[in-house]
């Protein structure tokens, strides 16, 4: 199953202009999955707040103004 997950993931990033080789695109999908941990974190941690009738506040991300 994740075989094919990153193999469609290197598919992509082996047509972006700035990944040259499989090291430059390692790189981006494992930033990309970091990403993505802390993205999952961040709203499991505001669903128990919910649950628990609490207020979460983000400080992590970038506030859009």
């Amino acid at each position: 199953m994740f075989e094919q997950v990153f193999k469609n993931v290197g598919d992509i990033f082996h047509k972006d202009a700035g990944c040259s080789s499989e090291l430059d695109y390692t790189e981006q999908s494992s930033w990309m999955l970091f990403l993505k941990y802390l993205d999952d974190l961040e709203f499991t941690k505001s669903i128990e707040a919910e649950m628990m009738m609490e207020t979460y506040e983000n400080d992590h991300r970038r506030q859009r103004q």
